[in-house]
């Protein structure tokens, strides 16, 4: 029996090589009709015996290319049309879009078999791609995805291009990248000054410039990288001296697994991570000793490694490093250099060389950050690779804005079941990444046809992403509390229902009392939130100087708990820190003069760093808590230290100062610093046990959530999983998108949801 079916099938299905699959799979069927793309999705009409369009569309959903993500078949008869045979049709372009698009994917291997096969056509040419790998999203302007909307639009395809363009037999059938030598983008070297190095072999040159320990700014997928050869100490040095980066640990990019292994330790886990399509970088534990330079990542145990994910980046490393350093091209603060004329203004004084190419990046994308933790992935920073992979809504949200927070910002777009969490914007500090992130907001709405309705914000006043949103017209407005944010967001990416016990842990989140807040424990239930407990609140001297500077926070809460005492203590730190310093500090406290008062757990791991002498100045954001939980010292009793809460009002106040009375006293009796490290990290579990079992017993509730920045310490996120689960407790924790601030926007517009459907807003 001869039918007609008709579909829409949305998803990722543009760009990934969906089309000629699907064209044969009609061949394989002996079906005739068509395919094409539209603002939605892929349309597909079919013709045939319906036995063979029934095995058709069960192929369709369970055989597809591996890049392709289906999220929906709308499938419907339709009257026979007698067609002739089956075509891949012209693309069309309508008013409403809802097309997903792709990530950029790194080189496959059938492209880098051919880019070193002497004897085809692309050999060593460093823009090979076909419809399963290659640049996407930072080279899209518009959908339907298309080359004429692409920052390939300026290459006209050579006969041989084209040819492959157009056979739905080719891999390279309507990838809209494809180029070869003959008529594609290409590599260009120049020097610091703008003057174009003569070079029959760029790529060559720059090999030999990174040898001899020059700075090399190299234009990539998603932004420039700057590059030095990873075992040369100087040179690494000098790189960090001319960012001023002092010691943030640098990224690395080696050609291989195999060399990789030389330098850091690799589970099989983290290696199908670090070799997926996304490539990430993945923190790995160090090999001791190594050629890697000392400067890569100094203080820290872990390296940050990718491998290559262009053909550039392989024809760079191939037989010739065993690890580059690939850190983003910027200056500290500011976002990734995109433009080549961009690069010259901003990297001149950072970049020896420039090894640059014209095809233009329209949309900015780090590297993404990955960790293996246990038996899952946990995603740091979310940007190349994973960007605009949406996370997957239960239910239909309205068209909501929402903003994000100040650090490690991303902003979320929301339309039917997709959220669309943006790449990472990062810090809002200066007028380009403020300008960065308006971009970003205008390019994800453009793309996926949002005109918000809703916006959601941040209540810090000062954020410019509130202010930001603030200024909007025509839309509705929400704010939303920092740290209800971060376990709504985690509570949406898990795709749970509250009500849930929520642990919200980082630095800095403005509370609803106009305090700083950190150190949460809430009772979270879609756009409603109550305190269960938290820290004692402590004065935060300077600011966000007491940042920088986590010494001042030591003095706070010694301070707090012993008075003047602690000065005739002798600790090591305040002769550090210098005693007029110290002094000025108790002055400020004492008249509370700029001590805005905090409840962060973030700060209360800065204040131990720095009394224990681990890290009294902070280069870096999380720098004291990294190395304190670094000097972890394993294999000693399972001492810890006392703890206590009171009940005040409606929570829950957690008292500090047995805590701190206890690691005084070992530091005084000698113990070292790992040994208190490890008793702090134990307190901590059994405390937070113990208030969530409070918690259930009061509320009967045995789900708990965890987000915030503090939960990227690997040492508290496993061992309060852990004990959780051994009292019965059922424990999430962010893996789509980053427990740290990256994540607020996705709880934010989950929350303005859940506002609007339960207010009629």
């Amino acid at each position: 029996m001869v039918q007609r079916n008709k579909a829409i099938v949305r998803g990722i299905v543009q760009g990934i090589g969906f089309r000629p699959f699907v064209y044969n799979l009609a061949k394989k069927h002996k079906l005739t009709g068509y395919i094409l793309n539209n603002s939605t999705g892929v349309e597909i009409d079919v013709e045939g015996e319906s036995v063979h369009i029934d095995k058709f569309f069960v192929e369709l959903e369970n055989d597809h290319p591996p890049l392709a993500r289906i999220t929906s078949v709308n499938r419907s008869s339709a009257p026979i049309k007698n067609y002739a045979d089956f075509k891949i049709r012209k693309s069309l372009t309508q008013n409403s879009k809802v097309t997903l698009i792709p990530p950029d994917i790194c080189v496959c291997d059938d492209c880098l078999n051919e880019m070193r096969d002497p004897a085809d056509r692309r050999f060593g040419y460093a823009f090979i791609n076909c419809t399963n790998c290659g640049p996407r999203y930072t080279i899209i302007k518009d959908v339907p995805y298309d080359r004429p909307l692409t920052s390939m639009n300026i290459f006209t395809m050579c006969k041989l291009c084209q040819q492959e363009y157009e056979n739905p037999e080719n891999r390279r059938f309507h990838a809209q990248p494809n180029a070869c030598p003959v008529c594609g983008p290409q590599v260009e070297l120049f020097d610091s000054g703008q003057k174009r190095v003569e070079t029959n072999d760029p790529i060559k040159n720059t090999i030999e410039l990174l040898k001899q320990g020059f700075v090399v700014a190299i234009k990539g997928l998603g932004g420039f990288h700057l590059a030095v050869d990873a075992e040369n100490n100087d040179a690494v040095s000098k790189l960090r001296h001319r960012k001023s980066r002092e010691e943030k640990p640098l990224a690395l990019m080696s050609p291989s697994v195999e060399q990789i292994i030389e330098f850091a330790t690799l589970s099989p886990q983290e290696e199908k991570l670090i070799s997926s399509p996304q490539r990430p970088i993945v923190l790995l534990e160090k090999k001791i000793p190594s050629s890697i330079a000392d400067q890569v990542a100094p203080k820290n145990k872990y390296f940050g490694v990718m491998l290559p994910y262009t053909p550039l980046h392989y024809l760079l490393l191939e037989n010739d490093f065993l690890a580059l350093v690939m850190t983003s091209g910027n200056m500290t603060d500011e976002p990734i250099v995109i433009d080549n004329d961009e690069a010259f203004s901003r990297l001149g004084s950072i970049a020896d060389y420039f090894l640059i190419h014209n095809r233009d990046i329209y949309l900015r994308s780090d590297d993404s950050i990955v960790r293996r933790i246990e038996n899952q992935n946990v995603i740091n920073r979310r940007a190349r690779g994973y960007v605009p992979f949406p996370v997957f809504l239960k239910k239909d949200f309205p068209r909501i804005l929402a903003c994000g927070a100040e650090l490690k910002n991303t902003i979320c777009l929301t339309k039917d079941k997709n959220a669309i969490v943006s790449q990472h914007i990062g810090d809002l500090k200066t007028e380009e990444s403020y300008q960065f992130f308006k971009l970003t907001v205008n390019h994800l709405q453009k793309l996926f046809d949002i005109q918000p309705d809703i916006v959601a914000y941040d209540l810090h006043p000062n954020y410019i992403c509130t202010q930001f949103a603030l200024e909007l017209k025509n839309v509705k407005k929400i704010g939303v509390q920092h740290h209800h944010a971060h376990i709504v967001s985690c509570m949406t990416e898990q795709g749970i229902d509250g009500p849930v016990i929520g642990l919200s842990f980082d630095g800095t989140g403005y509370g609803t009392d106009g305090k700083i807040w950190g150190g949460e424990v809430l009772q979270v239930e879609g756009e409603n939130f109550q305190r269960l407990a938290h820290l004692n609140y402590a004065p935060m001297p300077g600011g966000d100087a007491a940042i920088q500077e986590p010494w001042r926070m030591a003095v706070s809460y010694l301070y707090q708990v012993l008075g003047d005492e602690f000065l005739e203590l002798n600790l090591p730190f305040v002769e550090q820190a210098g005693k007029k310093k110290v002094d000025i500090i108790l002055q400020m406290i004492t008249k509370g003069i700029n001590c805005p008062e905090t409840s962060s757990l973030g700060r209360l791991f800065d204040g131990v760093s720095a009394l224990l002498g681990i890290c009294n100045h902070a280069t870096y954001e999380g720098q004291p808590a990294i190395m304190l939980e670094q000097y972890i010292e394993d294999n000693i009793s399972n001492k810890k230290y006392p703890f206590e809460w009171s009940r005040k009002d409606d929570s829950n106040i957690i008292q500090i100062e047995p805590l701190l009375k206890g690691i005084v006293k070992d530091l005084l009796d000698g113990k070292s610093p790992g040994i208190i490290s490890h008793k702090f990290h134990s307190t901590l579990i059994d405390l937070f046990l113990d208030i969530c079992l409070a918690a259930k017993n009061e509320t009967g509730l045995d789900r708990v959530v965890f987000s915030g920045g503090v939960f990227q310490n690997v040492t508290l996120l496993t061992g309060l999983q852990n004990a959780l689960k051994k009292e019965n407790f059922v424990v999430y924790s962010h893996e789509k998108v980053p427990t740290n601030d990256g994540g607020i926007s996705l709880g934010q517009a989950a929350v303005a949801a859940d506002y609007h459907f339960n207010n009629n807003f």
